[in-house]
């Protein structure tokens, strides 16, 4: 198999002592089978997480290359596997010359959420999503925060036998908006996401994602007519950054981003903020007039606080002030919805209206206080919103 072997520094017994770090303050998922996750399992399923493989299927974008030996053509990694081995992000498998995916209906972590937690500000305010996700990972970031769920082997966590149906069933008899494929990375679970994706718009819910955004362009063309929104983490502008700490390369992910938009998919960006790795704010300067060049001002980017994890947790996080330096230059590149993530309370949680600058949607966290809309228009002056609002 192409690429590095993997290998963590920290384990899970270790991982969860760091509890001062609060994943709920965060705004992060915990993984199948702590506490918090498996008591949001939908009861009317009667689901129990248990290890294992429960739904090994035949898998699509694998191509056969001499009989024996395939290639996975999902995403960039270009992964070329012989017989009983796996690509890069653990879920997919060579078995007798055939692609299979270890993640079909085997999510690691199903809870409800805020749309806001997303983090999607443009998408239904004040609503809540059904969360789907499942082990693996086709990156390997070092300041990964769901790293025991999304950098292992899916035999290695606990996860619940759940199919599409079964999702998109539990949404709608629990009363939510959207079904919202987040947290882990949804790229490597492909196929159970499109069909889950497809039963949920059949019934009338909103599809959302939440990716890295390193996917081929023919699947991310397919998914696009599947989702409603699509939110994408922009790592850094800086290539040696993707190389080093994402294990990726960045010219894939913006022209994900640019596929996105082009297929008219509601589309916001979150760009961590992480202290002397990617705060410089000329490079921030970068990264936004790019956006604004390419994808268009009006596209929501989310500043997001850096927590010291995983490979990363001898850096400090990120300070309120740095936050703010990088909102004004965002703003100053010319972007119009620019916002501070996980710091509750900053002014950079509101959404304001470009024209008017009154405040149009007032946030404490993942609550909406106030909001000033009428159709999707902001109510003092008539300047139309991007976004999913009704």
């Amino acid at each position: 198999m192409q690429g590095k072997n993997r290998k963590f520094r920290m384990n899970r017994k270790e991982f969860l002592k760091l509890g001062a770090c609060s994943l709920c303050s965060l705004g992060l998922a915990a993984p199948a089978g702590s506490i918090a996750a498996q008591s949001l399992a939908p009861s009317d399923e009667a689901l129990t997480a248990r290890r294992g493989f429960m739904n090994p299927r035949e898998a699509s974008w694998f191509q056969n290359i001499d009989g024996s030996r395939i290639r996975c053509g999902l995403c960039p990694n270009d992964c070329l596997l012989e017989k009983g081995q796996r690509s890069l992000c653990r879920v997919r498998e060579n078995r007798e010359g055939k692609g299979y995916t270890l993640a079909y209906g085997n999510p690691a972590l199903i809870q409800e959420d805020p749309v806001e937690r997303k983090p999607f500000f443009h998408v239904l305010p004040g609503s809540r999503a059904l969360s789907v996700s499942t082990a693996g990972c086709n990156l390997e970031c070092r300041f990964c925060e769901v790293w025991d769920m999304a950098l292992v082997k899916p035999e290695e966590v606990h996860a619940y036998d759940m199919p599409p149906r079964a999702v998109v069933n539990h949404a709608r008899t629990s009363g939510l908006a959207a079904v919202s494929f987040a947290f882990g990375e949804p790229v490597i679970f492909y196929e159970y996401m499109a069909d889950t994706a497809r039963l949920s718009k059949e019934e009338g819910l909103i599809n959302m994602v939440h990716t890295a955004g390193y996917i081929r362009p023919e699947p991310l063309k397919e998914l696009c007519s599947l989702m409603d929104a699509a939110n994408v983490d922009l790592k850094s502008f800086e290539p040696e950054f993707y190389r080093d700490v994402v294990g990726g390369e960045i010219k894939h992910v913006l022209d994900c981003l640019k596929t996105i938009r082009e297929n008219k998919v509601h589309l916001e960006i979150t760009s961590i903020v992480i202290p002397t790795l990617n705060d410089d704010p000329k490079l921030i300067s970068r990264m936004c007039k790019w956006i604004v060049r390419e994808l268009g001002p009006d596209v929501p980017l989310h500043l997001a606080r850096f927590y010291p994890l995983y490979r990363l947790s001898g850096l400090p996080r990120t300070p309120v002030s740095t936050l703010d330096r990088a909102r004004e230059t965002a703003l100053e590149a010319g972007l119009e919805f620019v916002y501070v993530a996980r710091v509750t309370g900053h002014e950079g949680e509101n959404t304001f209206c470009p024209d008017c600058r009154e405040k149009i949607i007032h946030r404490v966290g993942f609550i909406i206080d106030e909001m000033h809309l009428n159709d999707g228009s902001c109510r003092f002056c008539g300047r139309k919103i991007p976004g999913i609002w009704g």
